[in-house]
């Protein structure tokens, strides 16, 4: 059975980080429009998408924000971090087949109240920034080693969006 760790406050460093690389699918897009309600056509239709200054179909920026959340709530620190903040810039389009490395990098460590502040980044596969900002957590003190729970599983059926 897999389990998970996380990085307790006195355990993580200055310094310390933790990567993944995912690249981006038309069904990803599809999903992140369906959880968020995102349905702009920028991100679902073609035909649309091709008349916009991208030229083509782009994934949702907040796509960026939510794995870098799994960055935080997987990796680093893992499980029991609580998410405070976070900011992001968007630096350029990510499109369907792009690889995107994203990294969060521990910059601070507040003791008082177990605060850790990561520098958090997105890196196509030209190595150009998609996207940059900060994340501000509160690490957790306890280890933990939980048993990873299963990726759910998820079926896409095409349904017409009606404007009211």
């Amino acid at each position: 059975m897999a389990t998970m760790e996380n990085r307790t406050f006195d355990e993580i460093a200055i310094g310390e980080s933790a990567e993944v690389t995912r690249e981006v699918t038309r069904a990803d897009i599809s999903l992140f429009a369906v959880v968020s309600g995102d349905v702009n056509p920028a991100h679902l239709d073609d035909a649309y998408a091709a008349g916009t200054r991208f030229k083509g179909v782009i994934m949702h920026g907040m796509w960026s924000g939510a794995i870098i959340s799994s960055l935080l709530g997987v990796h680093l620190p893992g499980p029991g971090t609580i998410y405070l903040s976070q900011s992001l810039a968007f630096k350029r389009p990510v499109t369907p087949g792009d690889r995107i490395t994203f990294k969060v990098t521990v910059k601070e460590k507040r003791e008082d109240k177990k605060i850790v502040v990561l520098d958090c980044s997105g890196v196509n596969q030209d190595g150009k920034a998609v996207v940059e900002g900060e994340a501000v957590v509160m690490a957790p003190t306890e280890k933990l080693v939980p048993v990873a729970p299963a990726e759910p599983a998820v079926t896409i059926e095409t349904v017409a969006y009606v404007r009211k």
